[in-house]
């Protein structure tokens, strides 16, 4: 059901008290919080209005009500879409652009965790959807070549590939001239068994070769499955009662030592990276079991060539969102800057 003008003010002044206090949030607050001129009474039957449609619950007798998660869920919809049309400009550069990119991801997770007072954590950029740009063989001796594999990054990749026979420097260049004519500007989906019958026909004897060099390729486009995860902010988490004193609280720690969870968080994140930029996991929305307690905001950056990494917070389900979503934001935008220049 959609939520009147009123509602939603009520139902946005409830999650920002909340945020702001960590304590049920009664009529009275609301009355002096927002300018309706309403009277408790009046409040207190919209509030029972948004309990019944599952926006707000009371947690015990006699208190105020919380936001549940369809409640947060409205509260972060609403925002973002404000937010959309309110971008604002580059406060600075991180860091120069002449340093390494490890350095500023690890600087950028630690300020994230500063400026926040959650748990960040920044992924080196990976090769998502990227193309063949050049296959060179060459040899190094009669009965072994040496196949250099370009993928779209600049991503190099050196294999030794042994041959049955001596091969000649003509052979070699007609090998070139097929696997690149046949398979540059190509994704590795799109190399299908069908073109490799074809390419294995015209190769004829050296058809060995061109298996060799199609399981080189694909293993230098799937070699960056292990992403590299910064973390820091992660003794934040012991800060906020409801996840230091959950019983999860140790298994949220060890996903930021282990990284496997995480890595799980980035991959999903990448794979809806073309859907928005930002992510917002609330609760039980969360992909990863370990954290169904928190809040988790995540953004796409890109560095063009279809190297791409993600940026992620990580806090309780009363995070700042406006605050995340902003620091995110200039984040992404800094970073697409400084590596798009």
């Amino acid at each position: 059901m959609e939520l009147s003008e009123r509602k939603m003010t009520i139902l946005q002044a409830i999650v920002r008290n909340y945020l702001e206090s960590g304590e049920p949030v009664g009529s009275r607050t609301i009355s002096k919080y927002t300018d309706l001129n309403l009277s408790s009474a009046t409040i207190r039957n919209e509030m029972a209005d948004l309990e019944e449609m599952g926006y707000i619950v009371q947690p015990h007798t006699s208190a105020g009500r919380i936001p549940t998660d369809l409640g947060y869920r409205v509260y972060v919809d609403t925002m973002m879409q404000e937010k959309d049309k309110e971008v604002e400009e580059l406060k600075e550069n991180l860091l120069e652009k002449e340093e390494r990119l490890d350095q500023l991801l690890k600087q950028t997770a630690k300020l994230l965790a500063v400026n926040t007072n959650y748990a960040s954590l920044v992924s080196a950029p990976s090769i998502h959807r990227n193309k063949l740009k050049l296959i060179q063989l060459s040899r190094v001796k009669e009965t072994q070549l040496l196949a250099v594999i370009v993928v779209e990054g600049n991503v190099i990749k050196n294999t030794l590939l042994d041959v049955s026979e001596p091969i000649s420097e003509e052979t070699v260049l007609k090998l070139n001239i097929l696997l690149n004519t046949h398979l540059t500007g190509l994704a590795i989906e799109e190399i299908n068994l069908k073109l490799i019958a074809s390419l294995k026909t015209q190769a004829g004897i050296h058809s060995d070769i061109i298996s060799d060099v199609i399981d080189a390729v694909a293993k230098t486009i799937h070699d960056d499955d292990d992403l590299e995860i910064y973390t820091s902010g992660t003794n934040n988490i012991f800060k906020y009662p409801e996840l230091a004193d959950s019983s999860s609280a140790s298994e949220l720690i060890g996903a930021f030592e282990e990284k496997q969870t995480l890595n799980e968080l980035v991959v999903k994140t990448l794979a809806e990276s073309e859907e928005t930029g930002i992510k917002v996991y609330i609760g039980n929305e969360s992909p990863v079991s370990t954290m169904k307690d928190c809040s988790i905001v995540t953004a796409t950056y890109d560095l063009g060539e279809g190297m791409k990494g993600t940026i992620g917070i990580i806090g309780p389900k009363r995070m700042d969102y406006e605050k995340v979503v902003d620091s995110l934001k200039d984040v992404m935008r800094q970073l697409d800057s400084i590596y798009k220049k």
